[in-house]
């Protein structure tokens, strides 16, 4: 029976919150005091913790339900983290290019600039400039 009537306080509690949260949509958390403590609304889930002031220090506990969801949870994020461990440490690490390949690309990069820089002076109807000794 004390349970019934504490889950309609914090339901009640609950409508009131809902209702302010309209005035304070910024704040995740809202918070209402009761006679026995302060229900606290996460507005982005909806879910109500029932808090309670303890020696001046402010003690909040999950419901059961909700507490076993957080660990279910914290289990398969737990899995997956282990899952993308392993596979990186089966991954090889990357290697730098080689001098011969760095060489490769930086002469098909120059070709490219020379053939493009030709088609702009054209564009432009600038002479070319003085050949160049070719660096590659």
């Amino acid at each position: 029976m004390r349970r019934l009537a504490n889950i309609i306080a914090a339901a009640s509690v609950a409508g009131m919150v809902f209702h302010a949260g309209a005035l304070q949509a910024q704040q995740r958390f809202q918070l209402q005091r009761t006679d026995k403590g302060i229900v606290r609304l996460d507005t982005e889930t909806g879910a109500i913790t029932v808090c309670r002031d303890e020696n001046n220090e402010l003690t909040c506990r999950m419901a059961p339900d909700e507490r076993a969801a957080y660990e279910t949870e914290l289990d398969l994020l737990e899995k997956r983290v282990t899952a993308l461990e392993e596979r990186l440490s089966q991954t090889p690490p990357e290697r730098l290019p080689s001098d011969a390949e760095v060489d490769r690309s930086l002469s098909i990069m120059e070709r490219f600039m020379r053939s493009f820089m030709g088609i702009v002076r054209e564009f432009t109807g600038k002479p070319d400039p003085a050949p160049q000794p070719d660096k590659t």
